[in-house]
């Protein structure tokens, strides 16, 4: 983060970004899918990484917080449906569809819709 992302101030879609990131977090908590103390994951996309947990925590959860402090978001996210295809596609993880339902809603916090 450069200096000036330290004194940029924060949009609402910033905000909001942020606080949904912060609920993703919980509901991997709650749900025990958040590792206290995870392996470094470096990967270059979610498919190399050793589960999606692991990737959501590691990488994208790290990554989607840098965008919302620095109001730098990709044109699209597609979170949601990778968690639609990994827990509600062949078998249904009942845990994890109200985590599907927030990295669905945080797809429509980036593209604005």
């Amino acid at each position: 983060m450069s200096i000036t992302d330290f004194f940029r101030k924060q949009s609402e879609k910033d905000k909001n970004v942020l606080s949904a990131l912060d609920e993703i977090e919980a509901e991997m908590k709650r749900i025990g899918f958040w590792k206290e103390k995870p392996p470094d994951v470096k990967v270059g996309n979610y498919f190399e990484a050793p589960s999606f947990e692991l990737w959501l925590q590691c990488v994208f959860i790290p990554n989607a917080r840098k965008a919302a402090q620095t109001g730098e978001y990709p044109g699209s996210s597609q979170v949601g449906l990778m968690a639609m295809r990994e827990y509600d596609y062949h078998s249904c993880v009942e845990e994890a569809l109200n985590l599907v339902s927030l990295l669905h809603d945080f797809d429509k916090l980036v593209v604005g819709n």
